[in-house]
């Protein structure tokens, strides 16, 4: 008989609703031994306001109880959920509660993975859990919500069923050669599998997309001192991050904060102004400052447009040029009194062209819209690009996806030479199984361990 185990299915802290669930065979006993108030017959899905006991009968919170009967729960077997006030305390003692009724603690992602052993879910799909729970801003969350919704396994298994049927075929051809049966061309088998192939190619690429959906773009603020670099950081991030002084030097370290633009995470650092200094402090800043530029996806540029360019401002113009900068030219309402040759000679430096300027202030709120629009429009044109199909955001499935595709070639390869259709077929058997692993078809012990033990204790 499967175990019965309980866990608290809600971040650990102060709140309104905190919520213990239970799972298995024995979640209706585990309701009657809890809640004082439970019914002689309970109906599934009804809610049921009363109070919980410790072992002891004593009261530990008001709650209200819903029992789901199996197999029309998340996990596909009975489940009971405890919700009551949000104290780490009173939940704890509902957990305890629950064990001394008969139940255990939960292992990290049991609930999601017994989800998946009783096939309410793909394994991308329980994967897609976690990324859902991680989502920084609006596109992962969007992107996770499809996957848990199946698109990405459903492809795969769109896929891996074109691939059985060319598998089939070959087998008739291997098997029954002089028998009176309609064969499939060596050149049929390519043409499909080149298909197959060219969706394979497409999920990868898009996982370079995916990438960035899940881990963010890195912006490096860079400058010399006091051109309002600190200024920028607190307005992107919409609150006083930064310590914003007239003072050369106020920022020594870089300073590194998270983010959303256009619905996208990015991770934006204030770096330490590069110039020349005795300071060690300082000069330490300036180390991990160019480090982080290396680092950067994109390197929006600060200059102080009310005072005339300096040959520093072109010394780390020279340093940046190497990677896709942004150039915005600050301190606008004070008047421009750079002069445009040197904005040009700027602009030429670090190659960027005149989209990739922006004039502006950004003391005031339009002047950080003003950034804000220009960094979207720039990730946009050199980063976010997707066919709108399925973006691939897990390096699990990238990995499989890839080894996958390799076998496939290579069985191509084999049959264009026409070598021996036996062994072209054991490549193109070899693909299958690997894409099994990204639905969990074909997937070991050990990449299911892997996967769930990245889950929290109650999911």
């Amino acid at each position: 008989m499967a175990d019965t185990f309980a866990a608290i299915a809600t971040p650990l802290g102060e709140g309104g609703v905190g919520i213990v669930r239970v799972s298995g065979p024995g979640s209706l006993n585990i309701m009657k031994g809890v809640f004082k108030e439970c019914p002689d017959k309970v109906e599934p899905r009804h809610v049921y306001y009363g109070h919980a006991l410790d072992a002891s009968g004593n009261v530990i919170d008001e709650m209200i109880c819903i029992y789901m009967r199996a197999p029309h729960t998340f996990t596909g077997e009975d489940v009971v959920e405890f919700q009551a006030h949000g104290s780490n305390v009173s939940l704890r003692l509902i957990v305890m509660s629950a064990i001394s009724a008969g139940a255990r603690i939960a292992d990290p992602g049991e609930f999601t993975k017994l989800a998946f052993l009783n096939g309410k879910l793909d394994l991308s799909q329980a994967e897609a859990v976690i990324d859902l729970i991680k989502a920084r801003s609006e596109k992962p969350l969007s992107i996770a919500s499809d996957q848990l919704n199946g698109s990405l396994g459903q492809e795969i298994v769109a896929i891996r069923n074109n691939i059985k049927d060319v598998l089939a075929q070959m087998a008739v051809n291997i098997d029954f050669p002089d028998e009176d049966i309609e064969q499939v061309s060596c050149d049929e088998f390519i043409t499909e599998l080149k298909r197959q192939n060219d969706r394979l190619q497409s999920l990868i690429k898009s996982s370079e997309f995916g990438k960035i959906a899940r881990e963010g773009i890195k912006i490096a603020l860079v400058g010399r001192t006091n051109v309002g670099k600190s200024s920028l950081l607190n307005g992107l991030l919409g609150e006083n991050r930064a310590i914003v002084t007239d003072i050369p030097g106020t920022t020594r370290d870089t300073i590194e904060e998270s983010s959303s633009i256009g619905g996208y995470p990015i991770v934006v650092v204030d770096t330490a102004g590069i110039r020349d200094t005795d300071d060690v402090i300082e000069q330490i800043g300036i180390e991990r400052s160019k480090n982080e530029i290396e680092e950067a996806d994109l390197v929006v540029m600060v200059a102080d447009g009310s005072t005339e360019l300096a040959a520093e401002d072109f010394e780390i113009a020279e340093h940046v040029a190497n990677k896709k900068v942004m150039l915005v030219i600050n301190k606008e309402d004070l008047g421009m009194t750079a002069a445009q040759s040197d904005i040009d000679k700027l602009k030429s430096i670090i190659g960027c062209d005149t989209g990739d300027i922006v004039y502006t202030s950004v003391k005031t709120v339009k002047g950080i819209g003003k950034v804000r629009d220009a960094i979207e429009r720039n990730l946009a044109r050199g980063f976010i690009k997707s066919d709108g199909g399925n973006i691939v955001t897990n390096e699990r499935h990238k990995d499989a996806l890839v080894r996958a595709k390799a076998a496939l070639v290579h069985g191509i390869e084999l049959l264009e030479m026409r070598e021996p259709l036996e062994v072209a077929e054991i490549e193109v058997h070899d693909s299958f199984q690997i894409l099994g692993e990204i639905i969990g078809e074909t997937a070991s012990e050990e990449i299911l361990d892997t996967v769930f033990s990245k889950f929290c204790l109650g999911k």
